[in-house]
């Protein structure tokens, strides 16, 4: 590597990356606040489902995983018992990739079927694997995980 570049990338990480656990905390409550209202759009109906007549019964399976967005959505979001949440929350979504998306294409049929872009899995992929990396990195800073532990956590590193 030149030394050129090197001073590059050196200098990027000093702009960028000492802004790492501000980034990582925004990511995580945004991604939390998106799962939580998920399960509000299953559960209290807001906002309105696309496509769904007004006073549509859920199945019983969408209840439980509205419950299970909205509560660790919440406990995302505030950063409480974040490891644990993220990793229901990241089963959940493995399990709707499987039971929504993968399962019924590949019924269906087709070359492409288990692709997530073809078989509109792709943002239950992208959960699945948001919350397995914040599940892995856990709460980090402005999170009641670290104000309960009174410091903040450092996540693993290899």
């Amino acid at each position: 590597m030149s030394n050129s570049r090197a001073r590059v990338e050196e200098t990027m990480y000093t702009v960028i990356g000492r802004f790492a656990p501000q980034a990582f905390a925004i990511f995580r409550i945004i991604t939390g606040l998106l799962f939580f209202f998920h399960g509000a759009q299953k559960i209290f109906g807001v906002p309105p489902m696309e496509g769904m007549p007004a006073g549509f019964q859920m199945p019983p399976i969408a209840i439980v995983a509205g419950w299970i967005e909205i509560v660790c959505g919440a406990l995302i979001t505030i950063g409480l018992m974040t490891g644990l949440a993220a990793f229901i929350a990241s089963g959940e979504m493995a399990f709707a990739y499987f039971m929504g998306h993968f399962g019924p294409a590949v019924q269906k049929g087709g070359m492409w079927s288990w692709h997530p872009i073809s078989n509109k899995g792709e943002p239950a992929v992208l959960y699945c694997f948001i919350f397995l990396y914040v599940a892995a990195h856990g709460a980090g800073i402005w999170s009641a995980d670290a104000a309960i532990r009174g410091k903040e956590l450092q996540p693993a590193t290899t």
